[in-house]
């Protein structure tokens, strides 16, 4: 079965830098794009970053563009969120999601940007 695990969340103080990581398994990876989602308290869930298949292209949220970067590694199957200059708007628990059959989901991971 797909199963996603988040992993790198947690408390940074603005300006400052997390790495989150995605441990992929139950499906051939190397043949979905990956997605990495944030939902902020009250409000919706919403994309992040997405990336191909073989990591060539990459999308991100116009809120994010140039601070994040979305990468994966086929030979861990790993799919990776390094982010940087955080704002408190970027605080939300961040998702792992890959679409094969339907829409699969980690449980997520918590980033708090705060001083």
């Amino acid at each position: 079965q797909v199963q996603l695990v988040e992993s790198g969340g947690g408390l940074v103080q603005p300006g400052g830098s997390l790495r989150l990581s995605c441990a992929a398994s139950g499906f051939s990876f190397s043949n979905y794009f990956m997605n990495w989602y944030r939902q902020a308290p009250g409000k919706e869930r919403e994309l992040v970053a997405q990336i191909s298949r073989l990591g060539t292209s990459t999308n991100y949220a116009d809120s994010v563009k140039g601070r994040f970067t979305i990468s994966r590694d086929k030979t861990k199957n790993t799919v990776d969120l390094q982010m940087n200059s955080l704002k408190p708007e970027d605080t939300a628990v961040y998702y792992c999601n890959v679409f094969t059959d339907r829409n699969y989901w980690g449980k997520g991971t918590l980033v708090t940007v705060s001083s």
